[in-house]
């Protein structure tokens, strides 16, 4: 059965996505309406191949992101739940501090809410190339907080996407099939986005970094 899941997640990695973080966004729904850390990370960690397949120009997205999702990955161990985290820090006054599990958090959030932005721009174009729906999600959730190296480098890097064919062959999907699915993603992502800003802002941290 392990054998057949990890398969899966190779041949279809959009619909393991999908079918995680809409395992997320029902837990919101539910009594608890919380997320535990470690579930967390377990559908964060899928998200990855999808940064991989847009090569280069997401190479900045795909190295930060695995590194962060990592980090909270081996924080599950020790704490349960995202509050954890966060009064941790909170109360050590490490928050914003580079490297610590809060400040992880927020950029995995990020990632997350990319992955959002580039599905909806690719939904509303057919355009062969994604270099303007690429850009435009970049410049909606990420450009705001990276330095001008940095968005000067994922600038020249978006002439090295791939085509919209070729990002759909490297997902094993046909058009029908990613658009269903990325609709899906949208919907469910969103509200798990939602809830990471929502325990920041209760404990009046700002979200603009």
């Amino acid at each position: 059965m392990m054998m057949m899941m990890m398969e899966d997640h190779v041949t279809n990695p959009l619909s393991s996505i999908v079918e995680a973080f809409e395992e997320l966004s029902k837990l919101l729904q539910g009594s608890t309406n919380d997320i535990r850390l470690a579930d967390l990370c377990d559908a964060c960690s899928l998200v990855s191949v999808l940064f991989s397949s847009l090569g280069i120009a997401f190479k900045f997205a795909e190295l930060e992101y695995v590194s962060k999702v990592q980090d909270l990955m081996e924080a599950s161990r020790i704490y349960d739940t995202l509050h954890d985290i966060l009064d941790l820090d909170l109360q050590n006054d490490t928050v914003k501090t580079h490297g610590s599990h809060s400040r992880n958090l927020r950029r995995v959030r990020q990632g997350l809410d990319l992955v959002r932005a580039l599905f909806e721009q690719f939904l509303a174009t057919n355009d062969y190339y994604l270099r303007e729906a690429a850009s435009t999600a970049y410049a909606q959730v990420c450009a705001p907080y990276h330095t001008w190296a940095i968005r000067t480098a994922v600038a020249a890097g978006m002439y090295a996407l791939p085509t919209r064919e070729q990002l759909l062959m490297r997902l094993n999907e046909s058009d029908q099939s990613a658009e269903k699915k990325m609709r899906r993603y949208i919907d469910a992502s969103r509200p798990v986005i939602e809830y990471i800003d929502k325990l920041f802002i209760d404990r009046n941290i700002s979200l603009d970094w």
